[in-house]
């Protein structure tokens, strides 16, 4: 058993690429050991901006190859597949036969059974596994042909402390590395991966990603605990600053307190993307003056921190002053400076859009039961933060600004809030508006956004999504369905689409309508999927379902998703499906035609008259109930049919002789069935023995 370690010495490769590097490289090394039946105990790969680091313990030295026949081209192939076939197999003409098979007569050689050692295939196939890695992002530099994420220096490769030595393009791999990336002269010699990690470790250098999270937690635990502050759970900038240092270490900083009178989403944004700084909240959630950053390496002499504080000092400089600039601009008086920002191409600018969102609002405002005056006022001034300084600079704050220059500028708060999160939801686990303007404004941004990228057909494919339409359509489907609203959809995708003949706007596709619903349902059905709701009854409930009733099916999915499994579920499915198959067979075979009128005054039983009554019953409760249907108490309706249902059918003769009396038991099932649907299509749905 052996040690593989590669690593690969660069100028420092940027934190999003990193990860991928180390991990595709890992993960072809592993498809190669698989494929040659090569076993291994451990393997990890592990990186840092100037290093990546492959390592695989354990390896077998050798293994043992069976002898076995290879199977060429047919005898009468071109000429070209048979020398291309000697050619990638690396034989002779020679060594070739022929040799019949059921499909034909077929060029063969045989593989002797051999012993391969690991070493020699890693020397053939580290080059071909570095080679075809693929870089979102390459550069070439002086006069080679490599193509890497950037420069590439040099190559370590050991086997069993022995080198794996071969050519890739410039470079010949080696057993050394470069100390210090600055300094080329500095090398060392290493044969294994234990002593080249503590070498490092000794120098401050942690080449290992895990181990710089470890450290970078630990001393940010140190700092806040003392004062009880925390910081933002931002996962993402955790990532990126641990592929950013080698030797991580934790400095707290400041900025002037009278910054903190801008609001806190500037000063966050400011230092979480921009420089990548951690921003310090206290325990009610108010952000401070203080800041930690991630240097990559001690602050012996303060230069660091003074430094990074006078970079954050110049931005907030910057923000305070857009700030104060933009915060008294009247919105109202700012509307018509929409005219000269373009929405998109064919579809108008900004101003056409919130004249066209001002109508589509009033029309949600009478479904929603709130005042038409605040939503269509909101709707014309939601665009208006886009004129700002301070979304020119910081284009992450549309909309939060605005709200906030509405809350300054004294407009009601419901309006305000809704200009804050008129793009709510950005993501399936975002945030969903909840108020009833913010929902209107929300929703009405989105549907006029999906109906006019559809009518000039800028849909998504199934690979491409660039206006992120599946995401908004989505934003919609969650603002009704978690805020148990039903929106008379199918009208209001009308109706948007005549705002823009209105404005002149000629739509290219003639099916916009039918494609956008169906799009819609889509986007529904992976919303159901994403709840965990059982595949057959999504099947089920997108079969019946209206755009105009999205919230309520989507409770039907969910409460059925509940129980099925429950007693309740299998009395249903079962109850349902013994007298559906039964209908279904006695159509067929006896070609009756139902007509949906059942004769009470012919049944011959007490079973088809109880039948009868429950399937009554009912057809009652639904009759009474519209959209305040406990879904809930539906299922254990339908459930306690099951008795009425199997009795029926253990005791009367559904294929009676009598063919008036056959057809009005087959009246009655298709009655009972009927009654079912009025939940779902419960057809689709599999029964318990399924």
């Amino acid at each position: 058993m052996s040690e593989f370690f590669l690593e690969l010495f660069s100028e420092e490769i940027p934190a999003g690429l990193q990860k991928n590097l180390r991990e595709k490289i890992l993960d072809d090394f592993k498809r190669l050991f698989d494929e040659k039946s090569i076993k291994s105990k451990k393997n990890f790969s592990l990186s840092c901006p100037n290093r990546v680091a492959i390592v695989f313990e354990g390896l077998d030295k050798s293994i043992q190859i069976k002898a076995e026949e290879i199977r060429g081209p047919k005898v009468d192939a071109p000429e070209q597949a048979l020398e291309g076939f000697i050619r990638s197999n690396k034989i002779e003409r020679k060594d070739l036969y022929k040799k019949k098979t059921e499909k034909g007569e077929f060029y063969f050689y045989k593989v002797k059974s051999k012993s391969l050692k690991t070493h020699d295939l890693l020397i053939d196939f580290i080059p071909k596994i570095l080679g075809n890695y693929q870089w979102r992002k390459s550069m070439k530099w002086g006069e080679f042909d490599l193509n890497w994420g950037r420069p590439l220096k040099s190559i370590l490769s050991v086997f069993d402390k022995k080198i794996i030595s071969f050519n890739f393009h410039h470079l010949i791999s080696s057993n050394t590395t470069y100390v210090d990336k600055d300094i080329e002269e500095k090398k060392k010699v290493f044969d294994n991966f234990k002593s080249y990690e503590k070498f490092f470790e000794k120098q401050g250098i942690f080449v290992d990603q895990n181990k710089r999270l470890k450290i970078i937690n630990r001393d940010f635990s140190k700092i806040l605990g003392k004062k009880g502050l925390k910081i933002n759970d931002n996962h993402k900038l955790i990532d990126e600053v641990v592929n950013l240092v080698e030797s991580p270490n934790i400095l707290s900083c400041n900025f002037d307190k009278k910054f903190l009178s801008i609001p806190k989403e500037i000063l966050t944004l400011t230092m979480e993307t921009h420089q990548k700084y951690f921003p310090i909240f206290n325990d009610k959630n108010e952000i401070t003056n203080e800041f930690l950053i991630v240097a990559n390496r001690k602050d012996h002499k303060g230069f660091i921190k003074t430094g990074n504080e006078r970079v954050v000092e110049a931005r907030l400089n910057d923000a305070e002053f857009f700030w104060n600039k933009d915060k008294s601009q009247n919105l109202v008086k700012k509307v018509s400076e929409l005219k000269s920002m373009n929405f998109f191409k064919g579809l108008g600018n900004y101003f056409d859009k919130v004249q066209r969102m001002r109508k589509l609002g009033g029309i949600i405002s009478d479904e929603l039961l709130i005042s038409k005056e605040k939503v269509e006022l909101s709707a014309s001034i939601c665009k208006t933060d886009l004129t700002s300084d301070l979304v020119s600079e910081f284009p992450e704050l549309q909309g939060i600004m605005g709200g906030y220059f509405s809350d300054y500028q004294g407009f009601d708060k419901d309006i305000s809030l809704a200009l804050t999160e008129q793009y709510l939801p950005i993501g399936l686990n975002s945030k969903v508006p909840k108020k009833p303007f913010s929902i209107s404004l929300s929703i009405t941004d989105k549907i006029d956004t999906l109906v006019g990228f559809f009518g000039i057909n800028e849909k998504p494919t199934s690979s491409k999504d660039p206006l992120a339409l599946r995401r908004t359509a989505l934003g919609v489907i969650r603002i009704l369905v978690e805020n148990k609203k039903n929106l008379k959809l199918n009208d209001l995708l009308s109706y948007s689409s005549s705002l823009y003949l209105d404005q002149g706007f000629y739509f290219t596709n003639t099916n916009l309508q039918k494609e956008l619903s169906v799009f819609l349902i889509e986007r529904f059905k992976y919303y159901l999927k994403e709840k965990k709701i059982r595949y057959d009854i999504i099947d089920a409930i997108i079969s019946s379902s209206s755009l105009n009733k999205l919230s309520s099916f989507y409770e039907k999915a969910r409460s059925l998703n509940k129980v099925i499994n429950s007693q309740i579920g299998i009395d249903i499915t079962s109850a349902f499906k013994r007298a559906s198959n039964i209908l279904e067979n006695e159509m067929k075979n006896n070609q009756i035609k139902i007509d949906n009128t059942t004769d009470p005054g012919i049944f011959k039983s007490d079973y088809e008259k109880n039948l009868f009554k429950k399937v009554n019953e009912i057809k009652k409760y639904y009759s009474t109930i519209d959209n305040d249907e406990n879904y809930e108490e539906s299922l254990s309706i339908l459930a306690d049919a099951r008795k009425e249902v199997f009795e029926f059918f253990d005791n009367v003769k559904v294929n009676e002789e009598n063919e008036t009396l056959r057809k009005n038991r087959l009246e009655l099932i298709n009655m009972l069935c009927k009654t079912f649907q009025n939940y779902t299509n419960f057809q689709l749905l599999k029964a318990s023995n399924e």
